[in-house]
């Protein structure tokens, strides 16, 4: 069982090798990088290769750990007693499975997103050590333990906002996804936009990293943002001689795509303005 990438997703060699040692070990995969360097279509794109089916636990600033396992819901339970509801009687009717009690239970072998774990709390991660460690879980209501029938292949995600634990990174494979270089965004590219004109993409991917290069961005544009501004190129059909800037108009042509904050756009209007009074 081997990943070796797909026809929709561009992967370097070594982020092919750090799939299939994470499968190999039966450990979870931990994939940092910028946003929009395609961690969480990584997942999707795994268990597309290795035909497997994909669980995606989202992690929300508001998440616990406790969540993913599953959820007792005491107030219905409270709720049905006050009414004589027989459901009542069996605690089980109150026990909602979590994402991971969702991957354990599958009858097949499934690939399980825990997607941007560091907006989670600090203490989230330490949390799952013993779950993701041991493949089981204790439901506490009910008295059942809860055990992976298949151990799944997991994938961790994080945009690096908190560091995790030391205890949780010894668990983990990990691969860092550095930004494409313009020979690998070239291959991305082609993928989303095949049959691009060549001196489009050439003159719009130097203009794109001349701008994620610039002193003072307070937010480089990804990988996602410059598939989305070459296809608002394409769809407006401009030209290479369309996109030329010079000093006094820095900012790019629908520069809405690229700059995501008023800061950058200021930026790039500076930078005219200075241009400007040096003629």
């Amino acid at each position: 069982m081997k990943f070796n990438g797909t026809d929709a997703y561009i992967a370097t060699d070594d982020l092919k090798t750090a799939v299939n040692a994470a499968v190999t070990l039966e450990r979870p995969l931990l994939v940092k990088g910028e946003p929009g360097t395609g961690k969480t279509e990584l997942a999707r794109q795994v268990a597309s290769a290795l035909g497997m089916k994909m669980i995606e636990w989202n992690i929300k600033s508001t998440t616990k750990a406790q969540q993913g396992l599953y959820e007792y819901d005491a107030v219905s339970r409270l709720r049905d007693s006050q009414l004589g509801e027989e459901r009542v009687h069996d605690v089980a009717n109150y026990i909602k499975p979590g994402k991971l009690w969702e991957a354990f239970a599958a009858d097949e072998r499934v690939v399980l997103l825990i997607d941007e774990i560091d907006k989670a709390d600090i203490e989230f991660p330490n949390d799952l050590l013993q779950e993701l460690d041991r493949m089981e879980f204790h439901v506490y209501e009910t008295g059942e333990t809860i055990k992976a029938k298949n151990r799944p292949v997991i994938i961790i995600t994080s945009n690096n906002e908190k560091e995790l634990p030391d205890a949780f990174l010894r668990r983990c494979f990990f691969h860092y996804i550095r930004f494409p270089d313009a020979d690998v965004m070239r291959k991305i590219v082609e993928v989303h936009h095949a049959g691009i004109k060549e001196a489009l993409l050439t003159t719009a991917l130097t203009q794109f990293y001349e701008i994620r290069e610039q002193t003072g961005l307070k937010k480089k544009p990804s990988t996602s943002e410059v598939l989305d501004w070459l296809k608002l190129l394409l769809a407006e059909d401009l030209s290479p001689e369309d996109l030329k800037r010079d000093g006094a108009n820095a900012l790019p042509k629908l520069h809405g795509a690229l700059l995501k904050n008023e800061q950058d756009v200021h930026l790039f209007e500076r930078l005219a303005f200075m241009a400007r009074q040096q003629r």
